[in-house]
């Protein structure tokens, strides 16, 4: 059976162009025009990606979204959005959103975000763990970090993302780098995506997160794994 994708938008055109093209793709889709019907179809269809609309009835897309995160880590979730403001991108990002795609949109742009949502779900990750400082565990077989003994609640993106730091401790790697080999897509023109996930994941695993240890900046490069922490 083929993947499932959940389409919501109170727009019925917009939904019916994204149905008809990720069918194309060989994708499964299930519907939904507002919040509370988003929230019926993915409680009992359990689709494998979200494509989420901001400006919904009844219940706006980041409760939805939000909603969702609450108990499940795991689902992508792609916001869909007409507002330009940089503050609902970042929004969308912070409850929990793995990414967001502005209207108008590209349909093979947007078809190759799915893809690689649903790739990167799907691959049966061998991630090396690095080297492990005190206090900071990765467990590869739960697919979980620890910080002193606790589960730091990461989604699957923010465990990834330490996953492949950790795994080239003190080499920088660009957001641009960092887009292509962890979120899996070539970059498409809006870098926030990746310095929202880094800001997200040191909240969770640094004592200080103005202070990190972990994750560092290279300041005009990117990002890397301390390897003296």
């Amino acid at each position: 059976m083929g993947k499932t994708v959940l389409i919501v938008d109170d727009e019925k055109n917009i939904v019916d162009i994204l149905s008809f093209n990720l069918k194309k793709e060989g994708l499964e889709t299930i519907t939904a025009y507002d919040g509370e019907a988003a929230l019926a179809q993915y409680s009992s269809k359990r689709p494998d990606l979200i494509l989420l609309d901001v400006m919904l009835p009844r219940i706006d897309g980041f409760e939805v979204c939000r909603r969702i995160r609450e108990n499940d880590r795991i689902t992508p979730i792609i916001m869909l959005t007409a507002r330009e403001e940089e503050t609902d991108k970042v929004l969308g990002l912070d409850i929990g959103a793995d990414d967001y795609i502005t209207k108008p949109f590209s349909i093979r742009e947007l078809q190759a975000r799915v893809k690689a949502n649903i790739r990167r779900t799907d691959a049966q990750s061998e991630e090396h763990e690095g080297d492990k400082p005190e206090g900071l565990v990765i467990d590869s077989e739960r697919y979980d970090v620890f910080i002193n003994g606790r589960s730091a609640e990461l989604t699957q993106r923010e465990y990834e993302l330490i996953c492949f730091l950790a795994a080239s401790p003190g080499k920088v790697f660009s957001r641009e780098e960092l887009l292509h080999d962890v979120w899996q897509y070539e970059y498409f023109g809006d870098l926030r995506a990746v310095d929202v996930a880094v800001r997200r994941l040191r909240e969770k695993i640094e004592e200080d997160s103005s202070q990190p240890q972990y994750i560092l900046t290279k300041r005009g490069v990117g990002y890397y794994f301390s390897v003296d922490s």
